[in-house]
């Protein structure tokens, strides 16, 4: 069994190797909704995916320990993040 998930791996990636890697912009602003936004805000952000509160509460907890990286620091991973998104989309 292992074997064969190899093999269809290896024959996945040969023969797409081709694909791009384009980012959807509604990750993009989600991520930087995450980095930058309000609980509430946010809430209303993800509120077009219908999660489940469980999954709601999770990213509140995890971006309640965002929070608190410094505003120079989140704005350097955004810088990262921007600049990573329109590379790829350059090289098509």
């Amino acid at each position: 069994m292992r074997l064969s998930v190899c093999l269809l791996l290896v024959s996945l990636a040969l023969s797409c190797y081709q694909a791009n890697a384009l980012v959807c912009p509604a990750l993009a602003s989600e991520i930087t909704g995450f980095l930058f936004l309000s609980d509430n805000l946010l809430k209303l952000q993800v509120a077009k995916f219908i999660p489940p509160p469980e999954a709601l509460a999770a990213k509140l907890q995890v971006k309640h320990c965002t929070d608190q990286i410094p505003l120079s620091d989140r704005l350097l991973i955004e810088k990262a993040l921007v600049i990573s998104f329109s590379f790829m989309q350059t090289q098509n």
